[in-house]
């Protein structure tokens, strides 16, 4: 299978997973600013996986551009990760409906735990499949990559004693991965 059918159907899940979490914001019964009240921690919680979609939606895009082929393996994390952004709705609406309780909150970071351990497993199997020493030192030791679950491990924790500590690691972490790395385009570029 060659790499833009694969794109093209993981592309078509993020978005409705981007339209799944927009259909979850309610409309408030009330003209005015006080209506729009309890429905904050709902748009925020939205916001922030919006941005995590958007990031894995990048940050997949970027990966499939360096693969040259796509064999089983590869298609079967590709699935598995597709998944985990899956349930992204489910935990974004407990998480924002609930105010950030320690529960749902600690199940958000579960998601995106899995989702990161999911994206890992893509990676390497893309790397295994293509033999290519560029994408590889292209990676290097993707720092990012690994800490984030450390991140979403200790926000799992903190979701206990504290949601709203949990809640800002999760934003530190999707601030971090908003800073571009352009490490796989440069690859990208040097095979064009």
């Amino acid at each position: 299978m060659e790499t833009n059918r694969l794109e093209a159907f993981s592309d078509g899940v993020l978005a409705i997973i981007i339209t799944i979490m927009v259909l979850e914001l309610k409309v408030p019964h009330g003209a005015d600013l006080e209506a729009l009240k309890p429905l904050l921690p709902v748009f925020l919680s939205y916001v922030l996986s919006f941005i995590y979609v958007g990031i894995y939606w990048n940050n997949h895009h970027h990966l499939l551009k360096a693969c040259r082929r796509v064999t089983g393996p590869i298609m079967w994390a590709n699935l598995h990760l597709l998944f985990w952004l899956s349930l992204f709705p489910f935990a974004t609406g407990w998480m924002g409906e609930n105010h950030v309780a320690p529960l749902p909150t600690a199940l958000y970071g579960v998601v995106l735990l899995c989702a990161a351990i999911a994206y890992y497993i893509l990676q390497s199997c893309i790397l295994k499949g293509q033999g290519d020493s560029k994408l590889a030192g292209a990676l290097g030791s993707d720092l990012k990559g690994k800490l984030s679950p450390l991140v979403y491990l200790a926000a799992i924790g903190a979701a206990f004693y504290q949601p709203w500590i949990s809640a800002s690691f999760y934003v530190a972490a999707a601030l971090v991965w908003l800073i571009p790395d352009r490490r796989i385009e440069r690859v990208i570029a040097e095979c064009e």
